[in-house]
Order: C-alpha cells, then sequence, then structure tokens
C-alpha cells in the first residue's frame, strides 16, 4: 500500500497491479452503475487517463444512449412532472441513469439526494421533487457554496424542514439544525445557541407558489452570535460563515469517500488531505473527484470488490452488463423492484438519508435480489415478456459455444474477475435455459453483491 502521503497521488500501473479487466470494471461500477462489454474492452484498450477522463467528461457510456437523449429525457421528466405522479418521476430517473452517456452526474446526483436527504412522503409535491433532482445535476460536480446556496432556498427543502413558516417572532431551528449538523459542519462542531442564532438567521425565507421568497419584514436584524461571529447576519451570511469553516470541506471529503470508496478505506488521514484540497480550490467538487477517481487508494486492490452494492447498483449494473438497452425493461418495474429492495428513490427513510454499506443486505434483502435477477431474466420487467438470452451475448462476444468460456465470459462480465462464485454451480452446457439458470445463480451470489 502507499504511504499516506501518496495515498492521495495518481496511480500509474505497474508489473504487480497493472491496468486489467478488474480495475475496469471497478472504475465503471464505482464511478458510475456498470458498463458493457464493448465499453470495458474499449477502456482496458486506452488507459486508466483516458478512462477516467471519459467518465469526468461525461462520454462513458456509448451502448444504448439514444441520439437524442437529451431531449427525450427531458420530455418524459416534464410529462412525469406533469402527471403529479411520483412512480413515473422514479421511473424518469433510473431512465438518466440507465441511458445517459454521463453516469458519473448521475452517480453525483444521487450521492447530493442522499446527502440533501429530501422525502415526497412529506413534501407531496412531485414537481417539487422533479426541480429539486435538476438542482442537485445542474450543481453536481461544481462549486459546493453553489449548490448549498441552491439547495438551502430550494422549495421541496424548505417544505421538508418545515422552514416555509419560518418567521422572527417563532424562528424554526429545523433548517437550521440540519444545515449545520448534515449539509456543512457535522454534529460535535457547533452548540444549541449557534442553532438557536442561525435559525434567526434564516427567518423570512419561504415558499410560496412553488419559489422561494425572502420576506424582508419576516427577518429577525437583531444582532446574532454564530460560530464565534456576531453581527445582524441574514440567511446568506449565514452561508458564507459556514462554507468557511474548515469542519465543511472535511464533511464534504467524508462524503465523496463515502461515496467512491470501499467501507472503512479512507483514513482520516485521506479524509484531511481532501479536505485540504478541497479548501484550496474554492471547495471544487470535481477536482476533488478527479482526484480520488484518479488517486492510488481508488485502485488499491484492497478497494475493490469491497462495497455493498446499494439497490440501485445492483439493478441498474445487471441491465447495463446484460446489454438491456435495445429492447429495455420498462424503468417503471425497475423503480419499483428498487423499491422493494430498501432504496425508494425521492423518499429517503428520513433527514440522514440511505446509511448504505452493509445496511442494504440481510436475509430478506438477499432473497429480494434473486426474485429480482429471476424476474429481469425471464423478462418479466418487460411489459410483453422477453427472456434475456444471455448465451448469445456470450456468444457475440467471444465467438464460441464453449460451456466453460461462456461462463469466464459471463463471470467477467457480472463480477469483474471471470471466478464463478463459490456456491455457484458450473455451466453444462450452453442451452439458452440453462445458461439463463447459471446467470440467475451468479446475480442472487454474495459476490454479485459487491462493487
Amino acid at each position: 500500500m502507499p504511504s499516506t502521503s501518496a495515498i492521495l497521488n495518481r496511480w500509474k500501473p505497474s508489473a504487480d497491479e497493472p491496468w486489467n479487466f478488474q480495475r475496469v470494471w471497478h472504475l465503471h461500477r464505482r464511478a458510475g452503475f456498470g458498463g458493457t462489454w464493448a465499453e470495458l474492452q474499449r477502456d482496458l484498450t486506452d488507459g486508466v487517463g483516458a478512462s477516467v477522463d471519459r467518465f469526468l467528461a461525461g462520454e462513458s457510456h456509448s451502448v444504448g444512449v439514444p441520439a437524442e437523449f437529451g431531449e427525450m429525457a427531458d420530455t418524459i421528466g416534464h410529462a412525469a412532472m406533469t402527471s403529479a405522479n411520483i412512480d413515473r418521476l422514479k421511473a424518469w430517473w433510473i431512465y438518466r441513469i440507465i441511458f445517459s452517456p454521463d453516469p458519473l452526474t448521475e452517480r453525483l446526483t444521487l450521492m447530493w439526494h442522499n446527502h440533501f436527504a429530501t422525502s415526497n412522503v412529506k413534501v407531496d409535491d412531485v414537481e417539487m421533487m422533479w426541480r429539486q433532482n435538476l438542482l442537485f445535476r445542474k450543481h453536481a460536480s461544481g462549486a459546493f457554496g453553489d449548490l448549498l446556496t441552491s439547495v438551502v432556498k430550494d422549495p421541496a427543502m424548505l417544505v421538508w424542514l418545515d422552514a416555509a413558516a419560518n418567521r422572527k417572532e417563532h424562528p424554526n431551528e429545523n433548517l437550521a439544525r440540519e444545515l449545520m449538523e448534515l449539509f456543512t459542519l457535522g454534529e460535535g462542531h457547533y452548540t444549541e445557541d449557534d442553532v438557536k442564532n442561525a435559525a434567526k438567521c434564516v427567518t423570512g425565507w419561504t415558499v410560496s407558489r412553488r419559489a422561494f421568497r425572502d420576506h424582508v419584514q419576516h427577518h429577525d436584524v437583531s444582532q446574532k452570535a454564530v460560530l464565534g461571529k456576531t453581527g445582524a447576519f441574514t440567511g446568506d451570511d449565514l452561508l458564507g460563515i459556514l462554507l468557511s469553516r474548515p469542519e465543511t470541506s472535511q464533511r464534504i471529503a467524508w462524503r465523496l469517500c463515502d461515496t467512491f470508496l470501499g467501507a472503512s478505506v479512507a483514513t482520516s488521514d485521506v479524509i484531511d488531505q481532501l479536505a485540504a484540497g478541497l479548501r484550496d480550490h474554492e471547495l471544487d467538487i470535481r477536482g476533488a473527484v478527479e482526484t480520488i477517481l484518479r488517486s492510488n487508494l481508488f485502485f488499491f486492490q484492497k478497494n475493490i470488490s469491497t462495497r455493498v452494492a446499494a439497490p440501485v447498483d445492483f439493478v441498474v449494473g445487471s441491465v447495463r452488463a446484460l446489454e438491456l438497452v435495445d429492447k429495455p425493461p420498462s424503468t417503471l418495474l425497475l423503480a419499483e423492484s428498487i423499491d422493494r429492495l430498501g432504496q425508494e428513490l425521492f423518499s429517503p427513510p428520513n433527514v440522514f438519508g440511505w446509511k448504505g454499506g452493509r445496511r442494504w443486505i440481510n436475509a430478506r434483502s438477499m432473497i429480494g435480489r434473486g426474485k429480482f435477477a429471476a424476474a429481469l431474466l425471464a423478462g418479466e420487467l418487460h411489459y410483453s415478456p422477453l427472456p434475456d438470452d444471455a448465451f448469445q451475448l456470450a456468444k457475440r462476444h467471444t465467438g464460441t459455444n464453449d460451456a466453460t468460456e461462456t461462463a469466464e465470459f459471463l463471470s467477467k462480465l457480472l463480477l469483474g474477475n471471470g471466478k464463478e462464485p463459490s456456491r455457484t454451480d458450473s455451466l453444462k452446457t450452453t442451452r439458452e435455459e440453462e445458461v439463463r439458470r447459471f446467470v440467475g445463480r451468479m446475480l442472487a451470489s454474495p459476490e454479485s453483491q459487491l462493487c
């Protein structure tokens, strides 16, 4: 393992740690949601530098991306919004995640949805949830200050945190508390008096006709002491104070490591280094993401296949790996599957979002993932049943009818390493039904739950 001081330096392939298929697969599963065989082979040939460049440029997906993706996504999203049906909005987002040429931005959009967890269960307004999702995507890799400023004035967020009735006579502490504890500083870096005075700073912020309003007549203009500073602070003044604190860069660094690295991979030293880089570059998210994706730490062997795949990762990764993009499953039914596996988009469980990691896996969820795999392969997630033909997929890419080579291809494609899962029986023949059962057993295996 590289020294602590070099852990975030740029990774260079070596004889001991080559740029191989496993690392390409790892990059696609962590920075995006999984690649097709052609995309993985392309990046294996072109090298790590060009591959990371593609993710950062929003050009990593090339298979199954509609020529008019942007217009199509906008049309579907607008139709979902006007329908006022949250299930259709979930389906729209799954469509974006599967078919966008830019999976990294979708990964970051999902990360911010979890960081600024807001639920439609309380907001109860599909249009506001849609607009918040667009906001996350717009600022996904920009300056954190721009994102934070937009989110705390976002109508869905203000409704979610009861800030819509925040007046100087009755300042509401919910927004101020979550702003400090979850969005910027983290627990333990502020006092109750800081929360009370921060709540006074944002008095007057409200929502009218689904738009942010700053009613100055309801703002508390008194002197307020927040985090050691005193003044007649406004809400924007408060944001400036929070953005200048080193704890904010620490929390962003933690969130990025939590998103792109395996459990317990990032030490406090790593987070400190990443946070220092964020402070040096005005909390620029793109730069920090690039640092992680090119780092020794990201490609370190102990960081590979050590992260439990969230339901979105598992479902979308399976769809893209099996190239179910020409005649795709229903994104509405895929979103329902993700719901059943415990990740209901637009409805995280509480202000803390999904905790993720090992919490995604238990006996019930393993059964659920097995059922999803069986339904996907049987074609039951299409409106007209269309069974998957994994044998033809293997044959198209390998040119062989051999069962052993077919099994090796599918293991590399789905697990990244070419090794059959320990509890999965070997593939004996290449009959279509037998290959389909083999893939189903593989997707239901413990190894398939890691990325």
